[in-house]
């Protein structure tokens, strides 16, 4: 299973600065705020939600959350290719990829 932050990656990424890991990450803990609910509506259809999932997917490679940017990157997929039982089954487990994460920062 796929690491939920990989802290050496998140440090790479900012030089070593702990106070800018800090805004980062509360940067991605609201980005997964405002995005998680409309990857999770399927009254917005398949294109806008897997739009979503690839903004979600960006911003986890980004900080290291290695387990919510897989997720998200099956989601997009999943919706652009219309598998909806894909997509069904790994919303539930982007969101739980999510929480967990944000716990941890």
């Amino acid at each position: 299973m796929e690491t939920l932050l990989d802290r050496a990656h998140l440090a790479q990424q900012t030089f070593g600065d702990e106070d800018l890991a800090r805004e980062v990450l509360a940067l991605f803990a609201g980005q997964c705020e405002r995005l998680g609910p409309g990857i999770a509506d399927p009254a917005l259809g398949p294109e806008a939600r897997a739009d979503l999932a690839h903004t979600l997917k960006g911003s986890a490679l980004g900080v290291g959350a290695c387990r919510v940017a897989v997720l998200a990157g099956a989601l997009e997929t999943a919706l652009r290719a219309g598998d909806d039982g894909a997509a069904l089954a790994l919303g539930p487990a982007l969101a739980e990829a999510v929480r967990e994460t944000l716990a941890l920062i």
